[in-house]
């Protein structure tokens, strides 16, 4: 699936393209989570869609994608990890994603969610681990609420450089994603604070000097 194709879904089957996109985004999709999170924030400031359902259907893909993974490392247990440690790649994300579960445990699962493939790895980890669930959730689905806004918020407002993020995504890796989505998250937050200084300068004139 390439972002022409992705919209093109958009286009179609609008709000459920994006919870699609993201919910199989646990077997492999070719466009990375970050991307699709963007191209959500990115429709809505084109007004293709509503922005609340927007963001609550781009949310809800993002936990029940990484959820499904805490299920199926809960009741199928470790065969299914070792069927996909015969890849290469996610031999090597299943590698470190114990070893950051071995150093920080069950904020493995904060961390993660800023390191593509591991974070799809480490649900199963916890959930062949037993992991209480509302432990899982409480960890995943608030790291999850964070990072969805932080990416959806870069595409609401850089949207129309999403040509070049995808590029330098693909050319220079997600360390460069991080740092364009926290400028993002910083770009906005210094804009609420120089309207809200604005509105606090204003004063009404005192009486007799109207």
């Amino acid at each position: 699936m390439t972002i022409n194709v992705l919209l093109h879904s958009i286009q179609h089957f609008g709000y459920f393209a994006l919870f699609f996109a993201l919910w199989l985004g646990i077997v492999g999709m070719p466009i990375p989570d970050e991307v699709i999170v963007m191209t959500g924030g990115m429709v809505v400031s084109l007004h293709w869609l509503q922005a609340v359902p927007s963001f609550i259907l781009t949310y809800m893909g993002v936990v029940s994608g990484l959820s499904l993974g805490y299920v199926l490392g809960r009741f199928m247990g470790a065969p299914v990890l070792n069927k996909l440690a015969k890849k290469p790649k996610l031999a090597a994300a299943i590698d470190r994603s114990r070893k950051l579960l071995e150093r920080f445990g069950p904020y493995t699962l904060v961390i993660s969610y800023f390191l593509p493939v591991v974070r799809h790895v480490v649900p199963y980890l916890m959930g062949i681990n037993r992991m209480p669930f509302r432990k899982y959730a409480f960890y995943s689905y608030t790291t999850g609420l964070v990072w969805t806004a932080v990416f959806f918020m870069t595409g609401y407002f850089f949207g129309d450089h999403m040509d070049v993020i995808h590029t330098v995504v693909t050319r220079y890796g997600f360390y460069a994603l991080g740092i364009i989505a926290l400028g993002a998250a910083a770009f906005k937050v210094l804009d609420m604070m120089k309207k809200k200084k604005g509105a606090s300068s204003w004063r009404t004139p005192p009486f007799g000097q109207r």
